[in-house]
């Protein structure tokens, strides 16, 4: 997922240090009044997140604050293995696929309500893949629909799912009018979550007013989300907190906590004294500096398997960044390892390609580009480039997983380019709007930084995702790359692995940008938090925390 909700704030340390006072004050009180009598005498989690979530209905997000909140109250047909990006049975606990991909056949878990009483069954798996293509006006636009649109490539008469009926109350057949092989994966997503039919009619879920660039929030959107899930949605500060509580109705098991807080505390550093101070319980990308201090302070430090990819973007609309030997000049210009060391968490490697290592369809075969500044110049010299000017691009007030620090890879990399003799031109913007709007409008940009964690264990969601089309933000329309991607996603699932290794090592040679590092993101809780289901796509259910302190 790209676009997600910022997590850092600038200002004065004074500033955060008040903010962290007031947030956690808040939070503390959360906490009293969530406490348990049985045990530990403890029953409630407190998270902090970046920001708030940008709705309580995920079928309009792709924001991981969304996710977070999202992932307690509903569950989808199909979830992951604890731990890995694989898909795995939920609420289908098995299905059937059609030799043509165009018919899938869902058997359902039986005997699961919605938080509102009613029925989870096939009709209301069908209401909601309905639900999904009927979206109109605001609804059916990219940036608040992007996974259904990703996926299914449209709504209406443009998407691939044509229906869906209920041949029995536990057996919902989704038929596609053209194949969609990641389907399965794509659909842990909690925006294809399954929510209650009732409540979206109810509170008017698809009545979306304002812009497309300033959507206002349903009623349903605002405070009434109805899911399947172990918790059910109590109150919405903004933000402030959200705080849910578990579901007296829940089809599985809910270990000891009772009560979910998510606190906002925008800033990294209040986020840390809030955990050092007791008001948290846990809190999100922990700052590589910050790793061994809470160590040795004894809070648990869970490190995410690394299933992100941080990369340095090229323009070719900004000349000579369309001539391959200048952006092979930048790749052996760029010290990886030094940077990665330097500047990423204990255990981050460096990337030869556009997808992480544990992704099928990694190649070892691909053209890799060593640190190498006398080739870089020589490179730049068989160009006939001399006294190069590139505008560099980086963001801030931001921090995501694969970009802990933009700022400092700005500055690693703007010294190996000067080492080359390549002037960097600064331009900092900050991430939302202004950082994402520049690099995926086209114009305006030349080197930038940005990167992708996975939604799902396919190539087709990092390759297909960056170049599966032209796209303003690389500047090129190369119809041999994106033919061999699109042959890849839709090869027989036997020869699906060796076409993505195709498509991988065409990608680096043709070499529109440089896979820096897949960091490994760094996640803290306090002492006695025990089974929190740190999970490489972030599919973390509290159900299962126990307390011990």
């Amino acid at each position: 997922m790209r676009l997600r909700a910022p997590s850092r704030l600038t200002g004065t340390v004074a500033l955060a240090a008040a903010l962290a006072v007031a947030l956690t004050g808040c939070v503390a009180s959360e906490r009293e009044q969530g406490s348990g009598e049985e045990a530990t005498g403890k029953d409630t989690f407190v998270f902090a997140g970046s920001s708030d979530p940008a709705t309580l209905d995920p079928a309009f997000a792709s924001d991981g604050e969304t996710f977070r909140v999202a992932r307690q109250i509903f569950e989808g047909l199909v979830g992951v293995e604890p731990g890995t990006a694989d898909p795995a049975p939920l609420l289908a606990e098995t299905w059937d696929i059609s030799e043509d991909g165009l018919e899938y056949t869902f058997h359902l878990k039986e005997g699961v309500t919605f938080h509102d009483d009613t029925d989870f069954d096939a009709e209301a798996v069908c209401a909601n893949f309905e639900r999904w293509k009927n979206f109109t006006g605001l609804a059916a636009t990219e940036s608040l629909s992007y996974y259904y649109n990703a996926v299914f490539g449209g709504w209406g008469e443009d998407s691939k799912y044509e229906s869906c009926a209920a041949s029995e109350a536990t057996t919902a057949v989704v038929t596609l009018n053209a194949p969609v092989p990641e389907l399965v994966a794509a659909l842990s997503l909690p925006a294809f979550s399954m929510q209650s039919p009732t409540a979206l009619e109810e509170f008017a879920a698809d009545e979306v007013q304002g812009t497309e660039d300033a959507p206002q929030l349903t009623e349903y959107g605002k405070g009434h989300p109805v899911g399947t899930g172990p918790y059910t949605f109590v109150e919405w500060k903004t933000g402030e907190s959200v705080t849910l509580e578990a579901f007296d109705g829940y089809w599985g098991e809910i270990a000891d906590v009772k009560r979910i807080v998510f606190t906002v505390i925008p800033d990294g550093t209040a986020r840390r004294q809030a955990l050092e101070a007791g008001d948290i319980d846990g809190y999100d990308l922990v700052a590589p500096a910050d790793v061994d201090a809470l160590t040795e302070a004894g809070f648990t430090l869970h490190q995410r398997p690394a299933f992100n990819i941080l990369y340095l973007g090229m323009n070719q609309a900004a000349p000579p960044l369309d001539n391959i030997k200048v952006r092979q000049a930048i790749a052996h210009a760029v010290d990886r390892e030094a940077l990665v060391q330097a500047t990423l968490p204990e255990g981050t490697e460096v990337a030869t390609q556009f997808v992480p290592e544990s992704v099928s369809g990694y190649s070892e075969d691909v053209t890799t580009y060593d640190y190498d500044p006398e080739k870089a110049k020589a490179l730049l010299a068989e160009a006939g480039v001399t006294n190069l000017e590139i505008e560099f691009n980086y963001p801030t007030d931001v921090s995501r997983p694969y970009m802990p620090d933009p700022a400092a890879y700005f500055e690693a990399i703007s010294a190996d380019l000067e080492e080359v003799g390549i002037t960097v031109k600064a331009t900092a913007a900050p991430w939302n709007p202004t950082y994402l709007d520049t690099i995926q409008g086209g114009a305006g940009h030349g080197l930038h930084l940005l990167g992708w964690t996975g939604d799902y264990n396919d190539t087709y969601n990092f390759i297909g995702t960056f170049f599966g089309a032209a796209s303003n933000e690389w500047g090129f329309d190369n119809a041999e790359i994106f033919q061999v991607i699109d042959e890849a996603r839709n090869a027989p699932v036997e020869e699906q692995e060796a076409a993505y290794k195709e498509a991988n090592e065409a990608l680096m040679d043709f070499l529109p940008g440089l896979p820096i590092a897949s960091p490994v993101p760094s996640l803290a809780v306090a002492p006695g938090v025990e089974g929190y289901p740190i999970s490489p796509v972030q599919d973390e259910v509290y159900s299962v925390i126990t307390f011990t302190e």
